[in-house]
């Protein structure tokens, strides 16, 4: 009787097998061994070398296939150790004050939109939305099924709980401009509307605000945010969660360690971990990355560079940053004759200036809008201060001979028709690279006659005893002006005063009219050509002497991939692409990468 395994069964119509065909069977392979005892030995060695070339141009062929039709991806693993200078006390994107504020909130928190390193504005916690005709209302549509990382829903609640928060004046958020005067609402759980008294064309960058859990910080009182826990513990909906945190013995953190969040809305990061170590000084941070405790260091100092012991990848991103001189005219009356502003411009060779005071990680400006490639490559080093060049000199001294200004060798200065002597004071903060730019541009106008002095303060003071009240003749600063561009604040006439940003206390009735049209044209060509129209305005009036826009500079470990870095607006921007960065691959048949992109 036939025996069949339990897992099928034969037909009842199935012929039974014939024994005839196993003995033919077996009669075959017999009668192949007794061929292979004849062969001779140099026979059957050839035989055997023939088989394993087949063998292997068997397995060639099929490793040929393979990579023809697979490829290589990003995969899980790797990680990344990080030092930043200075601490986190507020990882809250309504707070954050510090750069390592600001780095981990960028992790940790994600908003209705995202920024993309191209610089577009892409989904993220929403779906879609729409903008209405008069610019003034947007509809966003969120995703459905999202979470924090405490497993909490995440709907549109959240939004308003953040938004609404940002504009309590208790709370006392740094974003709180950014939302005054829009309203916000919820029709339901998966739908926000905001409703602005104006078109504003930059809105749509604001909506990239990380969103905090209401459930969360809804019952701590506006006075008591930035005390709360939650500010150094902290739960978004970001790439990465919190999942450690160190202090020494005074309580002060000192490591955050963070791991990827699966329910990420752009998909789970590769990165299986990046972990944060605070440190407190530039040059701590770089003892640490010589001795191979950290694997990157974001924004160094271009004059640190040569500390560097090893070799080392530096990444690059330009800053959209404005550094210049801005004239305070009213507190300095030789200020207001434009050929001494001409003048000032013309004695500067800005190229040197970038090579000395930033190693030529720099582009050169000659307006109030920051480039959007900056100048690639090092230049020279340099030194900190370099000689003035004649050729500048000369073309400073001939702007003022031309213009009724005469050269006074009694008194080795420069006078007007009022007997009035070109001098006047510049001041600064007292940040290494701004202190040797006031004093490199100094000594130059000092080489073409003008009588120059340099004040250095402290940050603070410089901000709340000289800035504020505009007490200077002249200012060496920079400005954030931001990826979209809105220089309102820094050029409007109405921005002359303390809050307002307008440090050249500028006023001029066409360059204010092209600026309130600018920020309200959405079109972004449109936008540009008015801010170009702008730019030649004030390169008309000459109310600043423009230097330079310097660029990011991040000390990287080369094993890491997928890491883009566009124009930033922030250094906490170079965490954009977070999830896309990667050390380890596998290979998969391109027709699962189709099936997954579709």
């Amino acid at each position: 009787m036939d025996v069949f395994p339990d897992s099928y069964s034969r037909p009842a119509s199935a012929e039974p097998e014939n024994p005839l065909n196993k003995r033919h069977d077996i009669g075959y392979l017999k009668r192949l061994g007794n061929l292979l005892v004849s062969f001779s030995p140099a026979e059957r060695l050839a035989l055997y070398v023939l088989t394993g070339i087949l063998a292997i141009s068997a397995l060639a062929l099929l490793a040929g296939v393979n990579a023809s039709t697979s490829v290589s991806v990003p995969a899980s693993g790797g990680t990344l150790t990080e030092g930043v200078v200075g601490t986190a006390r507020f990882i809250n994107p309504l707070l954050a004050l510090s750069e390592p504020d600001r780095d981990i909130s960028q992790l940790v928190y994600s908003g209705l939109m995202r920024v993309s390193p191209d610089g577009s504005i892409v989904p993220d916690l929403a779906s879609s939305y729409e903008i209405s005709g008069d610019g003034t209302t947007y509809t966003f549509v969120l995703r459905q099924g999202l979470t924090f990382h405490d497993g909490t829903p995440f709907t549109a609640a959240d939004v308003l709980f953040t938004v609404r928060s940002a504009q309590n004046a208790d709370v006392k958020s740094l974003r709180r401009a950014d939302w005054e005067g829009v309203t916000v609402a919820s029709p339901d759980p998966f739908t926000v509307v905001f409703t602005l008294p104006r078109p504003y064309a930059p809105f749509l960058e604001n909506t990239t605000l990380g969103i905090l859990p209401a459930h969360l910080w809804q019952n701590v009182t506006p006075e008591e945010f930035p005390f709360s826990p939650l500010n150094t513990n902290p739960v978004g909906t970001g790439p990465f969660q919190v999942k450690a945190i160190d202090t020494d013995k005074t309580g002060a953190l000192t490591r955050y360690e963070l791991t990827p969040f699966q329910g990420f809305a752009l998909g789970t990061p590769h990165l299986s971990k990046i972990t944060f170590v605070f440190f407190p000084n530039e040059g701590a941070a770089i003892e640490a990355w010589n001795a191979g405790r950290i694997d990157s260091f974001a924004g160094i100092s271009p004059s640190e560079l040569p500390a560097l012991e090893e070799p080392a990848l530096i990444l690059r991103a330009p800053l959209p940053r404005v550094f210049g001189v801005f004239l305070n005219q009213g507190h300095a009356p030789v200020l207001q004759d434009i050929a001494v502003r001409a003048a000032l411009d013309a004695a500067i060779d800005k190229q040197a200036l970038a090579n000395a005071i930033l190693r030529g990680y720099a582009a050169i400006l000659d307006g109030p809008i920051p480039p959007s490639a900056l100048s690639g490559g090092m230049s020279s080093e340099g030194a900190l201060t370099v000689e003035p060049d004649p050729a500048f000199t000369e073309e400073a001294r001939a702007i003022l001979e031309r213009n009724d200004w005469t050269w006074s060798e009694e008194d080795s200065a420069w006078k007007n028709e009022d007997d009035q002597a070109l001098s006047f004071t510049l001041v600064t903060s007292d940040s290494p690279e701004l202190v040797a730019t006031a004093e490199t541009l100094a000594k130059w106008w000092q080489a073409a006659g003008m009588l120059v002095s340099v004040h250095v303060y402290p940050t603070s003071e410089l901000n709340s005893s000289i800035i504020r009240p505009r007490a200077y003749d002249a200012l060496l600063f920079g400005e954030v002006v931001g990826r979209t561009l809105d220089l309102f604040a820094f050029w409007h006439s109405s921005q002359r005063n303390d809050p307002g940003l307008n440090l050249a206390l500028y006023t001029n009735t066409r360059a204010d009219s092209l600026l309130a049209n600018a920020r309200a044209t959405t079109n972004r060509n449109e936008r540009e050509d008015l801010y170009m129209q702008f730019a030649e305005v004030v390169k008309e009036d000459r109310p600043a002497v423009f230097l330079f826009a310097p660029q990011f500079l991040y000390v990287f470990p080369e094993h890491i991939q997928g890491v883009t870095l566009g124009t930033l607006a922030t250094p906490s921007e170079r965490f954009v692409n977070v999830h896309e960065w990667y050390t380890e691959t596998e290979q998969v048949w391109s027709v699962f990468t189709n099936v997954a992109e579709e």
